[in-house]
């Protein structure tokens, strides 16, 4: 089984797609001016209120969101300070690496569907951005079109056929 070697840690760098960069910008973005701004809203309101008590849950909840917010925000800093933007036209489609679209078939229940192979910085599987990490990802990562790999999903075993890869 090919294993992706992505750049990820220890001062190397994070491959991103033009779209993933946008995306996790956009989002650095909205987290440190609009989120930042509301949570220390909602702290002064808890202040001028005279709520600071042991048992203001509200108040904890608050400092909660906080945290969770400072680590990503200081997460999707390190993550675009560390990383370069692919060239979408430098993507090779003969086999499948980050940044390719690839057509897949589930042998089993014969779907197709559209898969893009992204760093674990992007995976959105919402959007289908799969992290190359990842059982499929990894299972693919390095086939050409026509290959057939299994993989250990979550729900169990899978096979998959690669019908095309593109950019």
């Amino acid at each position: 089984m090919n294993q992706p070697e992505i750049a990820m840690e220890h001062g190397t760098l994070t491959p991103l797609t033009p779209d993933g960069h946008a995306a996790l910008t956009a989002e650095l973005q909205r987290l440190t001016i609009e989120v930042r701004a509301d949570i220390a809203e909602r702290i002064r309101e808890s202040q001028q209120h005279g709520e600071f008590s042991e048992d203001n849950s509200e108040l904890d909840q608050v400092k909660t969101e906080q945290a969770f917010v400072e680590n990503r925000i200081a997460e999707l800093r390190s993550t675009l300070s560390h990383c370069y933007i692919l060239e979408m036209d430098a993507i090779s489609t003969d086999t499948v690496g980050i940044g390719a679209l690839v057509l897949i078939e589930d042998i089993e229940f014969a779907d197709k569907f559209e898969v893009r192979i992204v760093s674990s910085a992007e995976a959105n599987p919402d959007r289908d951005y799969i992290s190359a990490e990842s059982p499929m990802g990894s299972a693919i990562y390095g086939q050409s079109k026509g290959e057939v790999v299994s993989f250990e999903a979550p729900d169990g075993p899978k096979k998959i056929k690669i019908h095309a890869i593109g950019r």
